[in-house]
């Protein structure tokens, strides 16, 4: 265990919920609200002083939105890790948030349990995705769309690897599964995200679940 706080900025037009989420924050070991802002203009003039180690982000704001917030902090900050915070019935901004490059979503309801998951998946690299929120996605992404050609430029293998990154494996995981080198992974992944047309790893997400390639 390390004993490294985790600095948090919280960017929400509601001072409620921020208030309520911090208390919840700051009582989790190894994490702590450095910084809040009211909408997405605050929050990117809050970077200039520092970046934080996450982001809590919601979507619907005043002056600028999350999204627009989101694009332009990934633009000026590859590695920023941003978590969308998320009501039902905001389904379709989740691939427009993808987009710009979040590494996560959460849904305001979450318990605390998973709010932890969230932040610890996210700040250790990886990305994460409410199940809840997931299931509502699936049935919306499915009912609108259909199976797109690209699905079938992949080989059996490159699907097969990517149903392992849609369940959250590391390369590494996967190549201990699959019997084959690491090297051999990451080549396979970068030829999915270029024929995926896909920047990282919720996009690829996003993608298999379009194209009906993954149950959740």
């Amino acid at each position: 265990m390390t004993d490294k706080q985790y600095k948090i900025i919280l960017v929400d037009d509601h001072t409620l919920f921020r208030n309520g989420l911090r208390i919840l924050l700051n009582n989790l070991p190894g994490y702590q609200i450095s910084a809040e802002a009211a909408n997405g203009l605050e929050f990117l003039n809050l970077l200039e002083t520092g970046i934080p180690d996450l982001v809590l982000l919601d979507i619907d704001m005043p002056v600028m939105d999350g999204i627009e917030a989101a694009r332009k902090a990934v633009r000026k900050y590859p590695d920023i890790k941003i978590i969308t915070l998320s009501m039902y019935g905001e389904e379709d901004y989740y691939y427009k948030m993808v987009d710009a490059g979040v590494k996560g979503f959460l849904l305001k309801n979450s318990d605390i349990s998973e709010v932890k998951t969230a932040l610890q998946t996210v700040v250790e690299g990886g990305t994460y995705f409410s199940s809840e929120l997931l299931q509502t996605l699936v049935s919306s992404l499915r009912t609108k769309s259909q199976h797109h050609e690209k699905q079938h430029i992949l080989s059996e293998r490159e699907i097969e690897i990517l149903i392992l990154i849609c369940k959250g494996f590391s390369n590494q995981e996967i190549a201990d599964q699959l019997y084959i080198s690491k090297r051999t992974v990451d080549k396979h992944r970068s030829n999915i995200l270029d024929k995926s047309e896909s920047k990282n790893t919720a996009q690829l997400v996003m993608y298999a679940i379009k194209n009906q390639l993954v149950e959740i």
